[in-house]
């Protein structure tokens, strides 16, 4: 029953029930709403703080405020979270973000790589750059030279590696450390066997080759793996001693003194007899001189190689020396060929007729070949032979 009572008689009027109305308690009352499925009047239950009525449509739905929403409108909207009891307020995301949580405002989804609760710090490995505003870069910092993160440090605007790993160094981590060569875009410790003292050369090697500086204690090579020329190093060894002198074989001796020698030194009797020039002196007699010097074995090598070269160069002279000798004696062959004599006589009725090898050879020298004054040779090359009896016309 939606009535009380018996309706007024005179009037008409039925008294209604709590969300009721009409003459006949046939309406919902304001803030009631009917359900269809029952055809009773139920109660919108407006929240009084985010609706601005009392009222709501057909279906229950209640007239919310801005940033509000629900059947009730007792829930804040995307983008909003309450405040307080009575009201919602836009997400603070540092517009990162369009959702927050809604009862605690706590940014979701930050986007252009920021975090925090309002989007308000860069990610992991990234910076915030002045220009744009707000916008975070990725750092320019390997994760295999340093930890990876980075900061803007006041009055700069590049962004420097907070930490460099150990053997690189630079604001990017970038660049090998002292004792460190770049071997494939990777630093590794340069390897010089100990034998370079960081003191004296900082950088230890090269740092675009890995090429030891500054090796000490007569070492030498590209990673001072090697004695300096004079010094050896002893089997099992590890340190560079200076070479001892081969000893000469045992023979007779002599004494001969030196200007500035205060002992006498001791030369064999093969060579006695023979002059000695300073480097066979020194190649057969080692003597000290200078920690530069040079071992026994090593000059007579270079002895060795000095008359090689002079018994190369003596055949090149005998051989130079015999092609001249053979060019000469065919040219001088060939000249006497041509100048050799040859006559053909020629007999007829009245006249002898005669002819020379020379008439064919252009140049040649007939003049020395008829030494007879009587004999006379005609412009046109046929020889007049004038005797005193008779004269023959050839």
């Amino acid at each position: 029953s939606i009535s009380t009572t018996e309706c007024n008689s005179t009037t008409g009027q039925c008294p209604c029930l709590e969300g009721y109305t009409g003459l006949r308690c046939q309406s919902c009352a304001q803030g009631f709403y009917l359900v269809p499925e029952s055809q009773r009047c139920h109660p919108c239950s407006c929240s009084p703080t985010g609706s601005t009525t009392a009222q709501c449509d057909d279906s229950g739905q209640c007239q919310c405020k801005v940033g509000v929403t629900g059947l009730k409108c007792d829930q804040c909207s995307d983008g909003y979270y309450r405040v307080n009891e009575t009201s919602c307020e836009p997400c603070q995301c540092n517009n990162h973000s369009k959702t927050c949580n809604p009862l605690t405002g706590t940014c979701l989804d930050c986007q252009e790589n920021t975090e925090g609760d309002h989007c308000e710090l860069c990610k992991e490995s990234f910076y915030r750059s002045d220009h744009p505003v707000h916008a975070c870069h990725r750092c320019p910092c390997s994760t295999v030279a340093s930890t990876g993160t980075c900061q803007i440090q006041p009055g700069e605007t590049a962004p420097r590696c907070d930490k460099c790993k150990p053997g690189y160094t630079g604001l990017n981590c970038n660049q090998c450390d002292n004792g460190y060569y770049n071997s494939d875009s990777i630093c590794v410790r340069c390897k010089c066997n100990g034998n370079v003292d960081p003191a004296r050369s900082p950088s230890v090697c090269k740092p675009e080759s890995g090429e030891c500086l500054g090796c000490l204690y007569h070492t030498a090579g590209f990673h001072c793996e090697h004695c300096e020329e004079g010094y050896t190093r002893e089997p099992g060894g590890t340190n560079c001693t200076k070479q001892e002198a081969t000893p000469a074989p045992e023979t007779k001796e002599f004494t001969t003194s030196a200007p500035n020698a205060s002992k006498a030194t001791s030369f064999p009797t093969a060579v006695t007899n023979s002059t000695l020039s300073p480097t066979t002196t020194q190649t057969l007699f080692p003597v000290s001189s200078s920690d530069n010097s040079t071992s026994a074995f090593a000059d007579v090598s270079w002895t060795q190689f000095n008359i090689i070269i002079l018994t190369v160069i003596i055949i090149v002279v005998v051989l130079l020396m015999g092609f001249v000798g053979a060019v000469y004696m065919y040219r001088e062959y060939q000249n006497r060929k041509l100048n050799a004599p040859f006559w053909t006589i020629e007999l007829k009725e009245d006249n002898i007729s005669f002819s020379s090898y020379h008439d064919s050879i252009p140049n040649a020298d007939v003049s020395g070949l008829l030494e007879d004054d009587g004999n006379e040779v005609a412009p046109n090359g046929q020889l007049t032979l004038t005797t005193p009896m008779h004269n023959f016309k050839a």
